[in-house]
């Protein structure tokens, strides 16, 4: 499958900047709230397909196959005019109230050490995963409950021409809570903790395969993969770290570790304020850390004088001051944290995905000033860090 020379140019782009190498300009992107892209077509006049990547031209774009432990169709326990109720093939009860911007898990089946030890995943291999549309819970539970989402390989194939095309995969955090539910996690991690890891040991498996199998199910059509592994909270993480070096780390580096096989990089998505791993994620090869979320008290800059260009970084842009801040003070936030893409090693996007309280006009504003100011060499102007390299 040919790729335009445009498509050829942003995925220079994007591995420059992960090489911490200065490219043409600084790269953006982002994840986008499904209710962010309703306002926004509506806002802009826009076509009920339109969507933000092709409309802005944006730099990368992630894909992700089902990764539901047993692939089902969703089971609809209740679906009146105000909420929605499904079991996944996670086994877990969803509960989705209409309006709300995240979903309520009501139940996770696997609620026993016993049920733990004996759970049973579907083959990581299984075409389903890859070739065939259906219901899964990564792609179609969030702010809203999506049936049928379109095949891995059919929605990666309808992008790859024009975008630096990541597959997704999860870690076993944030695979395995997902079974066991995230309080079982952390209790069992003191209480049982052979147990625990025995499970969270299969689970890495599980979706180390998944990320070899849609590798080969898109023939080598990727460009990088984003594994996502939200282990923190907003004050630190939300297990020790010595905990998350036994449990998850190993897990982390065999993925790493498959995909620089590869010859390709990786994006870690973890939410949260989790800085107190980042030593470990630099030492086991991690390309860039996304999103560096602003309400955790986390500020690029600050993490570029700490850490240097041994990690790249992607996201930190306050969607709080996205949505409702004066629009200097805006512009102060997207031009100071320009800082950060001196010497590369920075992809400019939300410091989570960008919400539908964000107008298309304000996220326009932030575009525009990117691609105004993001080209190198930068000049900054009155916001430019001097002591930034």
């Amino acid at each position: 499958m040919g790729r335009s020379e445009n498509c050829l140019s942003k995925l220079d782009r994007i591995n420059k900047t992960l090489r911490h190498e200065e490219a043409d300009r600084v790269p953006i992107s982002d994840f986008f709230w499904l209710t962010f892209i309703e306002r926004w077509r509506e806002e802009l006049g826009l076509a009920s397909d339109a969507d933000p990547y092709h409309y802005y031209d944006l730099d990368w774009i992630c894909a992700n196959p089902n990764m539901d432990p047993h692939i089902k169709t969703f089971e609809s326990i209740k679906n009146t005019e105000d909420e929605e109720i499904v079991r996944t093939g996670f086994e877990a009860v969803i509960r989705h109230k209409k309006g709300a911007q995240m979903p309520y898990f009501e139940k996770f089946e696997t609620d026993t050490i016993e049920k733990m030890l004996d759970f049973q995943f579907d083959d990581p291999w299984d075409e389903r995963r890859y070739f065939k549309s259906g219901d899964d819970q990564i792609n179609g539970v969030s702010e809203v409950i999506v049936r049928d989402t379109p095949s891995f390989v059919d929605r990666v194939n309808a992008v790859y021409d024009k975008f630096p095309t990541y597959g997704g995969v999860c870690e076993a955090m944030e695979e395995g809570w997902r079974i066991i539910g995230p309080e079982n996690v952390y209790l069992w991690s003191a209480l049982y903790p052979d147990e625990l890891k025995t499970f969270l040991d299969r689970v890495s498996n599980f979706t180390l395969e998944i990320m070899k199998a849609q590798y080969e199910a898109v023939e080598g059509r990727l460009d990088g993969f984003v594994i996502w592994g939200d282990v923190a909270y907003v004050n630190g993480m939300l297990i020790s770290p010595d905990s998350w070096r036994t449990f998850f780390k190993p897990g982390l580096k065999k993925m790493i570790d498959f995909s620089h096989s590869k010859g390709l990089p990786v994006i870690y998505h973890g939410c949260g304020n989790s800085t107190d791993i980042w030593p470990d994620l630099i030492e086991i090869g991690l390309d860039c850390y996304n999103p560096l979320e602003a309400k955790s008290g986390m500020d690029v800059i600050d993490k570029r004088q700490t850490f240097g260009h041994d990690m790249a970084f992607c996201g930190n842009i306050d969607v709080m001051k996205w949505a409702d801040a004066p629009l200097d003070e805006l512009e102060g936030e997207v031009m100071r944290k320009l800082n950060a893409a001196k010497g590369g090693g920075f992809i400019v996007q939300s410091d989570h995905s960008v919400p539908s309280n964000v107008s298309a006009e304000r996220y326009e504003f932030v575009y525009n000033l990117v691609k105004k100011n993001g080209t190198y060499p930068l000049d900054l102007g009155q916001w430019d860090i001097p002591e930034i390299k």
